[in-house]
């Protein structure tokens, strides 16, 4: 399948299906998911980043009992907007679980997400620990967030 614009990837969401926000860490992949309205994104997990077969087949079996529709997958753009190496891993990788899993994927810049929600995470006092476990998919959430937001219709 080919990568969509984000626009004409939620206009093209049948009405009430959701979109699953990956974030793909080299070791872990976060995972967000949208309210049906696509108003909101909510943190979902984690899965270890294994074979793309097997993590292809458990984000399908996500999308089909969530009822999502499509995917925004984080792109790392270097700080000054550059497109390197892991931007092209991501994209790479985005249109391959597109293929697999049938759903249609979108790009969306992720620069700093990690670094964010970390910097709330220290703020909220929580341990070294909690934060590890919990990181990936808030970074998923906080990326698939200003997604909406960027693509809200007027």
């Amino acid at each position: 399948m080919p990568l969509f614009n984000l626009n004409d990837l939620r206009a093209g969401l049948p009405r009430g299906q959701r979109l699953i926000g990956i974030d793909p860490g080299s070791r872990v992949i976060g995972l967000a998911l949208t309210d049906v309205l696509l108003m909101l994104a909510s943190p979902y997990g984690a899965l270890k980043r294994s074979k793309l077969a097997a993590n292809a087949a458990e984000i399908g079996a996500i999308a089909r009992r969530e009822g999502a529709a499509g995917l925004v997958v984080g792109l790392p753009l270097g700080l000054d907007g550059s497109f390197g190496p892991a931007a092209q891993a991501a994209k790479d990788w985005g249109m391959a679980i597109s293929q697999a899993t049938g759903l249609p994927a979108a790009l969306w810049d992720e620069r700093l997400s990690s670094a964010a929600v970390n910097r709330a995470m220290i703020a909220a006092d929580l341990s070294r620990a909690k934060r590890a476990a919990a990181v990936d998919a808030a970074a998923a959430a906080y990326t698939l967030q200003a997604a909406l937001d960027a693509s809200r219709p007027r």
